[in-house]
């Protein structure tokens, strides 16, 4: 892990302009303060009201990193543990999430689980991490990109973290586009601070066009309810990227 940790990221300009976010749908600015407090209120009932929701998505995802050539996999908002006990005994997981009581949570079920495969769980912000370039094979995050305060930005330091020819993985619950579904998800920005999320979320919020065009995207059985994205790291140096 020390190799992990050895390098901390340089300031750059990596901000996200707030236009970006704005065009996408009426999303209520959700800081790290809030999500700690929204988490800290879920995390004694997450596994039971969450965890059956979100079981396909979860599954999918971790199967998907299964299947990807590389053992070093950051997953971004490991929550408490839920998706651990399923990665292969190949994959080195290194998790992290902002709720302190989550991760309480998780370490637990890295202990009762006896999960070696797991080399640490840390508290820490995804949209400014501390992990060098390059120092991960994969970096999953499920549930997490209507969470982040700015999803392009979350989007840009795991195209840091991960090295060339890796790949970045995200299962989320996307906005429809239109429909019942689309005007119920909308009316319900309104309690985004209580839940913890978006529902309102687009996808064009999280992937800029060169990114949305090229990304594998499958819905997740059986309702659809959440998609996973499968994004190839190119070899791009992030500093030459821009930020929307």
């Amino acid at each position: 892990m020390s190799e992990v940790l050895q390098g901390v990221r340089s300031e750059s300009a990596e901000n996200v302009s707030p236009q970006t976010e704005e065009q996408h749908g009426p999303r209520v600015a959700l800081d790290a303060d809030a999500v700690r407090a929204a988490y800290r209120r879920w995390a004694g009932v997450y596994d039971t009201v969450f965890g059956s929701v979100s079981t396909f998505g979860r599954k999918r995802a971790v199967a998907a990193v299964n299947r990807l050539p590389g053992s070093r996999v950051l997953e971004v908002g490991v929550g408490t543990g839920l998706a651990l006990p399923h990665y292969t005994a190949g994959k080195r997981i290194t998790g992290i999430d902002l709720s302190s009581d989550m991760l309480a949570r998780a370490r637990e079920r890295v202990r009762r689980d006896h999960l070696s495969n797991v080399d640490a769980l840390l508290e820490m912000d995804a949209e400014d991490t501390r992990f060098a370039d390059g120092s991960f094979d994969i970096a999953v995050a499920m549930f997490v990109a209507s969470v982040v305060p700015h999803p392009r930005k979350l989007l840009t330091e795991l195209k840091r973290v991960v090295r060339p020819g890796g790949y970045i993985l995200f299962v989320n619950h996307f906005l429809a586009p239109n429909g019942v579904r689309g005007a119920i998800e909308r009316g319900m920005a309104r309690a985004s601070h209580s839940l913890g999320w978006h529902p309102d979320f687009a996808m064009e919020a999280l992937l800029p066009p060169e990114d949305l065009v090229r990304a594998k995207i499958e819905p997740v059985p059986p309702a659809g309810l959440f998609t996973l994205v499968t994004l190839e790291r190119d070899a791009v140096p992030v500093s030459q990227e821009k930020v929307a």
